[in-house]
């Protein structure tokens, strides 16, 4: 989830840093845009801090410089999930209204398509100007979405509408725009990510073309759902996930280690990594020279996901990754079956932009019972697709019951009830009902 905050020129600009750690805690990658105004009230090494990005302050700063995607504004407007601007303050919300972009702020408003959330802050008889309340209707009407101003206090010593809504509230309306819910909330999930090294001498290793990107994005979208996340993460040239518990391994038996230590914290396990299957018998300590042809004799690695199956407990899921080039779903399927998981994320690594490295992917989520097609889409979208039918496992599934119909009692004794009796027990087949119990 990524948010790019605007902060305008108002006295409510030290409660953007409050929206800032609201948005993070929520697992928000966040980056902040300051009006001129803006930093008369709060510096931006002070959002820089809270963030670990460069505050962007000017249209002209460094625009462009040593930027591959181009224009800053036209990079931030595609990089943002949605913009949020907190404090809005009724000059901003005038330049946003008629299209004014003299800033960048106002300038990344118009290039942007991502939506657009606002919490007006300001004086109680600016926010009921006919001016103001024209804009913001102009705004509401384009599909703004407005997180209306408290009443109280406000810091002019006047009494009315006017206080920008607490960073809780904006947070929550912005995960309610995007779609996002808590619905992770309580679990610890447990991710691993890239692909893990084992070594041949001080300097050369065999491991495997895993970027990560994958198990990154299932953490990000996870802590994004409220869970407490734990990144167990192989050598990767990511930036770790913002508040997830990050466990940094590189060989197949750290990884292990590390999974095997921190499981019994875990609710949900997902085994993204390309953990190596092999690894040499024997490490050279000097850097091996070339002498020509050389033999290498491998021994298998410990099987992390069986072992995790083992000692899993009651109630724990685990869901695994099997990356293939061939025959995927009989391989997956063979895998689910082998290793005892509740589900095999199956991906074809040989497939055209998907799989290992690329920013896309496609996948099968297979299970004993089903097998959902997932298409091909970005892994951060893709992580949230996968997280969706790993929630359907902890739903009961329905039950179906089959009843049958008593008859009526009849006097009995006459050649009628016998012969009633008789007619009911032939037709009894025909007389069960269904009852599905979810």
């Amino acid at each position: 989830m990524r948010v790019t905050v605007g902060v305008s020129g108002g006295i409510a600009a030290y409660k953007a840093a409050e929206l800032v750690r609201a948005l993070q805690r929520q697992g928000a990658e966040v980056h902040v845009v300051m009006t001129e105004a803006a930093q008369r009230f709060v510096q931006p090494l002070t959002f820089a801090a809270l963030t670990g990005h460069k505050v962007i302050t000017s249209l002209w700063e460094d625009a462009g410089a040593g930027d591959e995607n181009g224009i800053e504004h036209i990079a931030e407007a595609q990089w943002a999930d949605v913009l949020a601007v907190a404090p809005a303050t009724a000059n901003i919300l005038a330049k946003f209204a008629h299209g004014i972009a003299d800033d960048f702020l106002s300038t990344l408003y118009l290039a942007t398509k991502a939506p657009l959330i606002v919490a007006p802050a300001m004086n109680v008889n600016m926010w009921n100007h006919a001016a103001t309340q024209a804009n913001v209707d102009i705004l509401r009407q384009r599909g703004v979405h407005i997180v209306e101003p408290g009443t109280g206090e406000l810091a002019c010593g006047m009494v009315g509408e006017g206080r920008m809504a607490e960073p809780e509230a904006i947070a929550a309306t912005l995960l309610a725009v995007l779609g996002r819910s808590h619905d992770l909330a309580g679990e610890v999930v447990l991710v691993t990510a890239g692909g893990t090294r084992e070594a041949l001498d001080p300097v050369r290793f065999i491991g495997n073309r895993s970027s990560g990107k994958m198990g990154y994005a299932l953490a990000e979208a996870a802590r994004s759902r409220g869970a407490r996340v734990i990144m167990v993460s192989a050598p990767v040239s990511l930036h770790a996930p913002a508040q997830c518990e990050m466990v940094r391994v590189t060989t197949a038996e750290e990884m292990r280690r590390a999974v095997l230590e921190r499981m019994p914290q875990a609710t949900l396990v997902i085994k993204a990594a390309a953990v190596a299957d092999y690894r040499p018998v024997a490490v050279s300590a000097q850097k091996l020279k070339r002498t020509g042809p050389m033999t290498l004799e491998l021994t298998a690695t410990d099987d992390i996901l069986a072992e995790v199956v083992r000692r899993r407990r009651p109630g724990q899921l685990i869901v695994g990754f099997a990356a293939e080039t061939e025959n995927r779903m009989e391989n997956g399927r063979a895998k689910l079956l082998a290793k005892g998981a509740d589900a095999i994320v199956v991906n074809d690594v040989g497939g055209e932009g998907v799989g290992i490295d690329a920013d896309t992917n496609a996948a099968t989520f297979l299970t004993q019972a089903t097998a959902v097609e997932l298409p091909q889409m970005p892994k951060r979208e893709l992580a949230d697709r996968i997280l969706d039918e790993i929630l359907a496992l902890r739903r009961p599934r329905p039950v179906v019951v089959e009843l049958d119909e008593q008859p009526e009692p009849r006097p009995r004794g006459t050649d009628a009830a016998r012969d009633s009796e008789l007619s009911e027990s032939v037709a009894l087949g025909s007389r069960r009902r269904q009852l599905i119990v979810e």
